[in-house]
């Protein structure tokens, strides 16, 4: 930091900052009243940086300073003299959130003369913003007399100071003061954090903050046997412990105990990891020591890239690492929570989440997370709403706030105020309402109410969604991403593990369809297994069909365990992202190629094969005409065909709101799509997000698909619609629409569906 004119007295040298911490922490441990405390406080820093003043302005509630506590200037100010938000050199550090260090106070443009501190002979200043997690609470300040320029490792010390105390104000040891009746000691504000949603449904409750593990500051050992044997104990502990709850909950089921927990386990029995802890052990480590080490070697390693799967893997070994440091320190691995706890992390493994969800716990708020992280898998099938990817949210939330998660928008509310929980709590019991009057269509026919008929089938990709077949009295599995069982396993699977997934699928679907589509891997899903290298846009990379057409052994070694699950049994298969006829031919090729395999040599086979082909990409949309005659159906894969129709990538922050999936040049594809498979007699549906959106649903319907698959979250709301629609006059209407080119079909379509007053439906389900 540059000072604002020419050093006229050569800075003394500053005291040792550690021992100046200690001074301050032995402060703030006292017991007592917390203004005698902060006026202690003002006094040791002061003398420590040889300063004639010292003063601590908090913020109020209202947003304006309020000096606090002070040594040099009139004590008649303190909780007297107030500043607004960017009023005087106080409030310019408020607002700007940086440090300031002057030598010449009073001719600084932002002074603001107060003759109640009797500041007037003070002519060196220097403030530094009390910040907490980007959230300011205060102003720390020092000034002095004479003109001397503060040094670089003096104004560190004072900001580190700075977060110390923000720390104690954050904690509440400062609340027990009349004195500081009114400071906003504890965010109050509302606010509101945009993520992503990974687990649907929406929580209203009390705000736990995770903490992982207790930090341990011995790292040498005095006994190395004795570090050892603890060691041994606490892997014991852990593998024992994830044995238990592998094999415990009923709701869990074995899809998730064998996709989830068997990876999860075997890291808890890496022998390389284990090894690493024991031979750091014997180094002259302490047990705590050894797990830490191991830990930062693999973050360091697995974090040189930032693919996803990685991440994901990162964040079991973190989870392993936390709860074995836990065991380690003797504290207790099971946390009271509080009613209705809406847990906040960084991350947090399966185990720990299975441990919260045993409880009262209602809903997970994640700074990372991933759609197919494994706390996102826990979290859907314990029916717990979650949302990932909020930045800041350790920061921004504090044991105890009131909490809203929107498991459908992504979003978290802090401390809402009462406008917005009553609209929450409204919106709960109207969701519950809704919820149940859907329950009720489950079984009825997917019929429109001019007599057309519709198959609303389901997305899934593990064992564990195959209970929500019978949940939501789905058509069928229009979707199953047959890559998790390879993203989730440190080998390739075994042939029979995965004919043993397979069959498990279809018995789950009995006499309902089941469409599989092959491995969509590369990319951002990168396998430990397979050679790989980290590309600049994985999104248009070397995945899906073209990693399966180069790697065939991996298509054809997945092929022949469908047929062989399939035996006796009809098999729909299809392959994504297709981008010329040339690739869909190929692939189709290895699929017949397997099936006379298999037949010629008296092997199980399929009474029926049908190949389909994704319509994910705009070239492959063109050039569908030239495989009808080879295809068996078509599935538009409309998430990836958006981007690639817009160019822009669908989870990008800035362009979430610049294209539509309404957008008439949009539909014109889709009914083109649509159209050269109805001319040919070819079976067309669509998967993807838009397919459980009922506004979206509705155009897609009234395009002419009568096969959407979704999420299980669709299923209720997309029924209620269909039941009730009118598709032919629909359709004639949104043609029109479509051929007038003015702009986005959404409020159109908002409008018909008011007009129409679509029961069961609120306006934030067609909205």
């Amino acid at each position: 930091m540059a000072n604002e004119a020419e050093l006229k007295t050569p800075a003394p040298e500053a005291p040792g900052p550690v021992r100046l911490l200690r001074q301050i922490r032995d402060v703030m441990a006292r017991k007592g009243d917390a203004q005698e405390r902060l006026d202690s406080l003002v006094d040791i820093i002061a003398a420590n940086l040889r300063a004639e003043v010292c003063s601590i302005y908090l913020r109020r509630s209202g947003g304006s300073l309020e000096l606090c506590a002070t040594e040099g200037l009139k004590a008649e100010a303190v909780h007297a003299t107030r500043l607004n938000a960017g009023e005087g050199l106080v409030g310019w550090v408020a607002q700007t959130a940086r440090p300031l260090s002057t030598i010449s106070a009073q001719e600084h443009p932002a002074f603001s003369y107060r003759p109640e501190t009797g500041e007037d002979a003070y002519q060196t200043f220097l403030g530094v913003p009390i910040l907490r997690g980007g959230r300011l609470l205060g102003v720390l300040v020092v000034q002095s007399v004479e003109k001397r320029g503060y040094r670089e490792d003096e104004i560190e010390t004072l900001q580190t100071i700075a977060m110390v105390l923000a720390e104690v104000i954050a904690s509440g040891d400062l609340l027990d003061t009349v004195a500081l009746e009114g400071i906003e000691l504890r965010p109050s504000r509302f606010e509101t954090l945009q993520g992503r949603a990974f687990a649907g449904g929406i929580a209203i409750g009390t705000a736990l903050v995770h903490k992982p593990h207790v930090g341990s500051t011995r790292l040498i050992a005095d006994d190395p046997d004795a570090e050892e044997q603890r060691l041994r104990l606490a892997l014991g502990q852990l593998q024992s412990d994830l044995d238990r709850w592998a094999e415990r909950d009923a709701r869990v089921g074995a899809g998730l105990t064998g996709e989830v927990f068997d990876t999860y386990r075997m890291f808890a029995r890496d022998p390389a990891w284990t090894g690493k802890l024991f031979d750091a052990v014997r180094s002259g480590l302490t047990a705590e020591a050894a797990v830490e080490r191991a830990r930062n070697e693999q973050r360091a390693r697995l974090t040189q890239t930032r693919d996803a799967f990685f991440s994901d893997r990162l964040h079991d070994l973190e989870d392993i690492a936390n709860r074995t440091l836990r065991y380690l320190s003797g504290e207790d691995t099971q946390v009271e929570l509080p009613e209705n706890a809406i847990l906040i992390a960084r991350h947090i493994g399966p185990a720990d989440l299975l441990e919260y969800g045993a409880g009262t716990l209602k809903g997970v708020a994640l700074e990372e997370g991933s759609a197919s992280g494994h706390a996102a898998i826990v979290a859907r099938a314990l029916g717990i709403p979650l949302v990932g990817r909020l930045d800041d949210a350790l920061d921004r939330a504090e044991d105890g706030d009131v909490v809203i998660l929107d498991g459908e928008s992504g979003a978290i509310h802090l401390r809402p105020s009462d406008e917005v929980l009553e609209s929450y709590t409204a919106r709960v019991a109207l969701r519950g309402k809704r919820q149940a009057e859907f329950a009720r269509l489950r079984h009825r026919p997917s019929r429109t109410r001019d007599g057309q008929d519709a198959e609303l089938m389901l997305n899934a990709g593990l064992l564990v969604d195959l209970p929500q077949m019978g949940a939501t009295g789905a058509d069928g599995m229009g979707l199953f991403r047959t890559e998790f069982q390879f993203m989730i396993a440190e080998q390739l699977p075994r042939l029979e593990a995965q004919i043993e997934v397979y069959t498990q699928v279809l018995d789950a679907a009995r006499d309902k369809p089941v469409i599989f589509r092959t491995l969509d891997l590369g990319g951002d899903k990168i396998l430990p297994y397979v050679s790989s290298e980290r590309e600049r846009n994985p999104a248009l990379g070397w995945r899906a069909i073209r990693m399966s057409l180069d790697r065939k052994g991996l298509l054809r070694y997945q092929l022949r365990a469908l047929m062989t699950a399939s035996a006796g049994r009809e098999l729909n298969v299809m392959f994504p992202m297709l981008a010329t006829v040339g690739e869909y031919r190929a692939a189709r090729a290895l699929a017949l190629k397997e099936f006379e395999w298999a037949r010629s040599r008296g092997r199980p086979v399929p009474d029926k094969l049908n190949i389909g082909a994704m319509v994910e990409t705009p070239a492959f949309a063109w050039a569908l005409p030239s495989v009808m005659g080879e295809t068996d159906f078509v599935s538009v894969g409309v998430n990836d065909l958006f981007q690639f129709f817009f160019a822009a990538d669908r989870d990008h922050p800035r362009l979430t709101d610049r294209y539509d999936a309404l957008d008439p040049y949009f539909l014109t594809m889709l009914g083109r799509i649509r159209d050269i498979c109805a001319e040919h007699g070819v079976p067309a549906g669509v998967c993807g997000e838009m397919s459980g959106r009922p506004l979206e649903a509705m155009a897609l319907m009234g395009l002419g698909f009568r096969r959407l698959s979704m999420p299980p979250s669709g299923f209720g709301p997309v029924k209620a619609m269909a039941l009730q629609l009118d598709a032919k006059s629909l359709a004639e209407r949104l043609q029109e629409v479509i051929r007038s080119d003015n702009g986005s079909t959404r409020e159109f379509l908002k409008e018909y569906a008011a007009q129409s007053n679509f029961s069961g439906l609120t306006h934030w389900q067609i909205g």
